[in-house]
């Protein structure tokens, strides 16, 4: 451990949305109570990934709209939008409609590339167009200009009784700032810099050529420091960082033993990088606290931020979600010299 780690400035949590498909809005309802619970525990964000045609929430921005109707200082964000699913002009209009409905607390983080199992949806998603879309960073840059306030339209003015504007509206100044990239890769990370983007960093990173470092955490830390040095902010830049953290605490034995068994499932493909991209995935933390936390002062790409949003596991009940936020917010958080937020920002 280093002798003197930094304190954890900022703590949030993610989560799937799991539902029933028999039952779904139970499930939504589960989430939205968590995050109302993040904010009681003094959590600085609370994140929503994205699950298309599958048992997890598929529309973050609706649900995170709701979300700030029942909320009023936690930050909201997404972890992340692929935007090959998504028109950045609609997707622009959205993120700044819900972002003026929460008061300026929405941090809408993104990642480009083909749609999963793009295939088998083309013909539903892109049926006209296919050939044509960009699924590369051009997208991610259409959708930064609109949000940024850049034109989507070479006409303003008055039609008849209809006004019309040149940018997206509504416009919302301060979004831009809370704008993420989901980054795997040296590259993309270099890219977010260059582009001003904040930096979201997950449990999941992509090695470089074989004969390189494959720890996940060196990777994670090149990765975050090249960043930095393409970003304008320099060391100021944020990051936040995604790791699977499981606190056991407050759990009952049943729990302890429901949580070391994920773990252990999880635990081969942690061992040598995956697939032909060679990606390389961070064993999952479970334990008390103390253990959790000296870990993370160990560990090379925690050492290089300052907030951090945990995932939570996509298959647990909501009770033992209830248990790891609790033991998040009062047990680790403090340990990594986190203090509770009580105001807005």
């Amino acid at each position: 451990m280093p002798p003197t780690p930094r304190p954890l400035r900022k703590l949030g949590f993610l989560t799937i949305g799991l539902f029933d498909e028999a039952d779904p809005r139970r499930g939504h309802e589960s989430t939205l109570d968590l995050i109302t619970l993040g904010e009681q525990l003094g959590f600085d964000s609370a994140w929503l990934r994205h699950r298309h045609l599958q048992y997890g929430i598929s529309s973050p921005v609706a649900v995170l709209a709701a979300a700030s109707q029942r909320t009023s200082r936690i930050h909201l964000g997404t972890a992340v939008t692929p935007l090959g699913w998504e028109n950045p002009l609609r997707l622009a209009e959205d993120l700044a409609t819900v972002d003026i409905l929460s008061g300026g607390r929405l941090n809408p983080g993104f990642s480009v590339g083909p749609p999963t199992h793009y295939d088998r949806v083309r013909g539903a998603l892109h049926p006209d167009t296919g050939e044509h879309e960009d699924f590369g960073t051009g997208r991610a840059e259409r959708l930064l200009g609109l949000v940024r306030g850049e034109p989507a339209s070479d006409f303003a003015g008055t039609e008849g009784i209809e006004v019309y504007s040149r940018r997206v509206q509504p416009h919302s100044p301060g979004l831009a700032s809370r704008l993420w990239y989901g980054a795997g890769s040296l590259r993309s990370a270099r890219w977010a810099g260059e582009h001003g983007l904040n930096l979201l960093t997950s449990s999941i990173v992509k090695a470089g050529e074989p004969g390189e470092s494959e720890d996940f955490a060196e990777i994670q830390r090149t990765q975050i420091r090249a960043f930095r040095t393409e970003h304008p902010d320099g060391e100021r830049a944020r990051v936040s960082q995604g790791l699977v953290v499981i606190p056991t605490d407050g759990a009952t034995p049943e729990q302890r033993a429901k949580y070391q068994a994920y773990a252990l499932a999880r635990t081969p493909r942690t061992l040598a990088p995956q697939g032909p991209a060679r990606m390389v995935f961070a064993p999952d933390l479970v334990g008390p606290s103390e253990e959790i936390a000296e870990r993370l002062h160990a560990h090379a790409g925690y050492q290089e931020v300052d907030e951090v949003a945990f995932a939570l596991p996509f298959t647990f009940d909501h009770q033992d979600y209830v248990q790891i936020l609790t033991d998040l917010a009062t047990r680790l958080g403090p340990a990594l010299g986190w203090q509770p937020s009580t105001g807005h920002g």
